[in-house]
C-alpha cells in the first residue's frame, strides 16, 4: 500500500491514502504503520489535522509546522474545508439528490460503531447526489459532501437512508466486496499561510 504526495509546499501536505492504511497510528505496535508516520519520515515537520477511516481511501490533509497546523484545525473546526467523496452504494436512491440530516452518537457497546440516536446525538448533516445507477449490480453511484464531520458520518448516514456502501464490514450487509467502496476525491480549502484557495483531487480507484 503506498501513500502519494499529491502537493507539497511549505505548509501543508496533500496524501493520497490507500484503503486498508491506517491514518494515524492506533493503539499497539501492530498498528504503528499508517499514512502519518509514513508522510513524516519525508517530511519532518508534517502533522495530523484530520484522518479518514481505515477502510476509506482518498485525500488526507497534512500541516507542515505548527503555525499551518493551528490554522488549518481553526479552518476544520469552522467547516471552511469543503469535502467530497465518492460511494457505491446498495440499491437505488429514490431522490436524485437531498440532505441527510440525523444525529449521530457512538455506539458504546458496540465500539467502533456510531448511530443515530434523535435524543443525545450530535447534529450531523450530509448531502449527496446521485451521479448514475448500474441496473446489473442494482448499486448506486453517489457524490457525497459531509457538512460536519461526526465519526464513519457517510457509512451510518447512508445506512440509515437504507443504501449501505458496497463492502461496508463493520454497517453493511456482509457482501463480501474486497474493499469498502468510498473515497475522498476532492477537497478545498484556503491556504493555511498565504490565504489563496487550494482544490486537491483524487480520482476514485474504483
Amino acid at each position: 500500500m503506498t501513500v502519494q504526495v499529491l502537493f507539497a509546499d511549505d505548509a501543508l501536505l496533500g496524501l493520497d491514502k490507500p484503503a486498508g492504511l491506517l491514518a494515524v497510528p492506533g493503539r499497539g505496535d501492530d498498528k504503528q504503520d499508517c499514512a502519518a508516520l509514513r508522510a513524516q519520515r519525508l517530511f519532518a515537520d508534517a502533522r495530523v489535522v484530520h484522518r479518514l477511516d481505515m477502510a476509506t481511501s482518498g485525500l488526507m490533509l497534512m500541516a507542515r509546522g505548527v503555525e499551518a497546523q493551528r490554522r488549518l484545525g481553526i479552518a476544520f473546526a469552522r467547516r471552511e474545508v469543503h469535502k467530497r467523496y465518492v460511494a457505491v452504494v446498495h440499491g437505488r436512491l429514490a431522490a436524485a439528490s437531498g440532505d441527510i440530516d440525523l444525529p449521530l452518537i457512538a455506539d458504546w457497546p458496540n465500539r467502533p460503531r456510531q448511530k443515530v440516536d434523535a435524543e443525545r446525538g450530535k447534529p450531523s448533516l450530509t448531502r449527496y447526489r446521485l451521479l448514475s445507477y448500474d441496473d446489473a449490480a442494482g448499486t448506486s453511484r453517489v457524490e457525497l459532501e459531509p457538512v460536519s464531520g461526526r465519526s464513519h458520518q457517510l457509512r451510518v448516514h447512508l445506512l440509515a437512508l437504507g443504501h449501505p456502501i458496497v463492502g461496508d464490514a463493520l454497517y453493511g450487509p456482509g457482501d463480501g466486496a474486497p474493499r469498502l467502496l468510498l473515497h475522498a476525491f476532492e477537497l478545498g480549502f484556503a491556504h493555511p499561510i498565504r490565504g489563496h484557495v487550494v482544490t486537491l483531487r483524487s480520482d476514485p480507484p474504483f
